[in-house]
Parts: C-alpha cells; sequence; structure tokens
C-alpha cells in the first residue's frame, strides 16, 4: 500500500508539471490550439495582437505551480486557423467554448493589450465565468460591436487602407510595429526584443491585410457594464507607467466595479509582463490568491 501512494503521487506530481495541448473546435468549423499546465483554479492567459500563446513563457510555469493554468492562440494567430470576412464571431465567444470544453467554468482571466479587451467583453457580457479579471495595457474596447457591421464607407477605408498596406510591404509593417511595441519599454526592454521579433515574424498579418468583422463587443460591452449596475467581479487594472507618460488617469472601468484595484507598474511599458515579468507575476499572483497587490496603486 505504501508504494501504491508513492506511485499515485509521482503520478500527481508529473500531471501538474506537464503541457497538454490540443485542439478544440469552434463556430463553423474553426479550430483553436490551447496549452494546459497544473491544478486547481484555472487562470487563463489572453495574449496582445500579432503575437500568441508565447508572450506568457514567464508566466507558464511560475504560475502553473500554483494554479490550472490555459493559454490558447486566438483565432487568426499561431497555432490556431484563421478567421474569415464572411464570418461574424467575436473572440470572446471563442474563449468561452475553450472554457466549456475543459470543464472550466470560471476562471481567473487575465489578458494583456487585445487579450484585455477580450478580457473586458467577458467581465461586461459573462461576469458569472469568472472569478477574477485582470486587464492590462487595455480594457473594455470603444469601438463598434457585432449588432453593428462594415457599412460601405468604412469598407471602402479598409480597401484603402489594405492597398497602402501592400504599397509599403507586409515586413516593413512588422518592423515599424514591433519598434512601437519596444518604444514604451524601461531598462528592461531589450530582453523581449528577440521574443517579440519571433513571434511577430510568425504571424501571418492577416488582419491588417483583410476586413476584420466586429471580433470584440465594445460599445455594446460598455452598454452592458452600464446597465447592470456595480460588477462585483475583483479587478485589477494594470498599467506601465512608461506608456501613461504621466497621464495617470483612472480607468473608466473602475466607476461601474464593486472591487477594482488599479496598479501601476515601474520601469515598463506596454508589453510589461514580457519586460518584468517578476514584478508582474508577483502582482497578478498576489491580486488572484489573496485580492492585494505590489506597485504603485491607486
Amino acid at each position: 500500500m505504501k508504494y501504491l501512494y508513492m506511485f499515485l503521487a509521482a503520478v500527481v506530481m508529473v500531471s501538474c508539471s506537464t503541457t497538454r495541448s490540443g485542439y478544440v473546435t469552434v463556430t463553423d468549423g474553426g479550430k483553436l490550439y490551447y496549452e494546459e499546465r497544473g491544478k486547481g483554479e484555472t487562470v487563463l492567459l489572453l495574449h496582445g495582437h500579432s503575437l500568441d500563446r508565447r508572450m506568457w513563457d514567464e508566466q507558464w510555469r511560475p504560475f502553473s505551480k500554483r494554479h490550472h493554468v490555459v493559454r490558447m492562440d486566438f483565432r487568426g494567430y499561431g497555432r490556431s486557423t484563421e478567421q474569415r470576412e464572411d464570418l461574424q464571431m467575436t473572440h470572446v465567444d471563442d474563449v468561452l467554448t475553450l472554457m466549456d470544453s475543459l470543464h472550466v467554468q470560471r476562471a481567473h482571466v487575465v489578458g494583456l493589450s487585445m487579450g484585455a479587451f477580450v478580457a473586458g467583453d467577458m467581465l461586461a457580457m459573462h461576469p458569472e465565468r469568472m472569478l477574477s479579471c485582470v486587464m492590462a495595457s487595455g480594457g473594455i474596447r470603444n469601438s463598434k460591436g457585432p449588432g453593428k457591421p462594415m457599412d460601405s464607407a468604412e469598407s471602402q477605408r479598409r480597401d484603402c487602407e489594405i492597398a497602402a498596406l501592400k504599397e509599403k510591404g507586409v515586413q516593413r509593417m512588422k518592423e515599424e510595429w514591433l519598434e512601437q511595441l519596444m518604444a514604451t519599454g524601461g531598462s528592461q526592454k531589450e530582453r523581449m526584443r528577440e521574443p517579440l521579433r519571433r513571434m511577430i515574424h510568425d504571424w501571418t498579418a492577416w488582419q491588417p491585410l483583410h476586413k476584420e468583422v466586429r471580433l470584440f463587443y465594445g460599445k455594446e460591452a460598455w452598454e452592458r457594464l452600464k446597465m447592470r449596475g456595480k460588477t462585483d467581479v475583483p479587478t485589477l487594472l494594470l498599467r506601465g507607467a512608461n506608456e501613461l507618460k504621466g497621464k495617470r488617469r483612472e480607468p473608466a472601468e473602475q466607476r461601474y466595479l464593486i472591487r477594482p484595484q488599479y496598479v501601476i507598474l515601474e520601469d515598463c511599458g506596454h508589453m510589461m509582463n514580457m519586460e518584468q515579468p517578476m514584478l508582474f507575476n508577483r502582482t497578478v499572483l498576489d491580486f488572484i490568491e489573496h485580492g492585494t497587490t505590489t506597485g504603485d496603486s491607486h
């Protein structure tokens, strides 16, 4: 019996430290790639535009030592299938399908930049699926939602933008985009240059070359948040000090939340989790586990 317990304990340890991966089928046969690791409450990591699940490499193992961590590639990024111009879908609905497929009823949702737009959509539209919400370098978008599809004037503007991009060249656009992501960094920013370059190089750039559908609920999410009254999901709003350029105005989402925390992380910019991973990890894990944060709180 003693050896059986030892064997079972070893199996549990291996299962907690092993990355498991797969695909989940979403709307109209699309496929989302995901990876999961660890045990406990689920922490769901949502990546930024032009990037993929690898932007969370420095959170992956530290978070999974204490939690069940899931990271994914949004449709149109990484190993997931491409988006389509003729299929209305939203990223948050894909995320909910992933959670259902993995039998995750509620999760701590951590999003950065575009991932924060998606986390904001979930906070407004489906707060019952969240244990907590972390929106870093972003929040609920102030853009048209699925209820207002692209009209002819917007379609014509996009035709002009796509033509201009093709004339400039995708490679040049990617190089300029990398420098934009680097621009707000602080003293440690060079540590993220090569990881960012690899992800942007691997990105197909489908989005700027096509007419995307409304992928975010945006203004519809704002309306839902305001109609509901104050939402009680514990929410952490994170910003990098360098990106704020001295304008430390409180995020508008705070007005509609019962338990918001606003924290500014010093010496970093937009890609804070890659630039200052130890500070980011400590801040987010403290919030998830204890409802407290480190950093410059406002």
